[in-house]
């Protein structure tokens, strides 16, 4: 069975939506409720690592599920750089690329990271007359904590993220046989 397909994007329109769609799918699958929450808790968490990594997004969500087993799909365009690729690839449970699929997509996807650019943090840097000015100069950038990716290594049975171009799918698997 396919769901509906949300449209979400960054400002948080649709989120509460593809909650709704999760449970409406565990629902008519009979999923027992506290696997429901962990169903949704999954979809919280896979989106909110989309955006925390990616920034803006426009994004398309839709679950599938056979049986006890149940895929989250998430699809978005966003401008790849070196960094988002790193964050995105880590999250994924072989670290790998899974647009990556044998030799013309291995090359494509070793050109596609070679070119990726590099993020230029120079603006965020306070400049010196300012930082002299600072108490104690512990002023840093909010780091991303992997917080979304611990807890959803912990749920899921897999997370496969294919990267191709600027288009990223997130798929998070879990099989709920007992």
């Amino acid at each position: 069975m396919k769901s509906d397909i949300i449209l979400i994007d960054n400002q948080g329109n649709g989120f509460a939506d593809a909650l709704e769609e999760t449970k409406k799918v565990a629902s008519y699958t009979g999923l027992e409720p506290k696997k429901t929450t962990r169903l949704q808790l999954m979809t919280e968490e896979m989106l909110s690592l989309a955006r925390s990594v990616t920034g803006e997004m426009q994004a398309s969500f839709w679950l599938e599920s056979e049986e006890s087993r149940f895929d989250l799909h998430m699809a978005t365009k966003t401008v790849m750089d070196k960094e988002k690729r790193y964050l995105l690839l880590s999250a994924a449970s072989s670290r790998k690329n899974e647009a990556a699929k044998g030799f013309l997509g291995k090359l494509r996807d070793k050109l596609e990271e070679a070119m990726a650019s590099e993020v230029d943090h120079s603006e965020e840097e306070i400049p010196a007359h300012i930082i002299g000015d600072v108490a104690n100069n512990a002023i840093e950038a909010p780091e991303w904590d992997g917080y979304e990716r611990s807890v959803l290594r912990r749920l899921a049975d897999t997370i496969k993220i294919a990267i191709r171009g600027g288009q990223v799918e997130i798929i998070v698997s879990k099989n709920f046989a007992e």
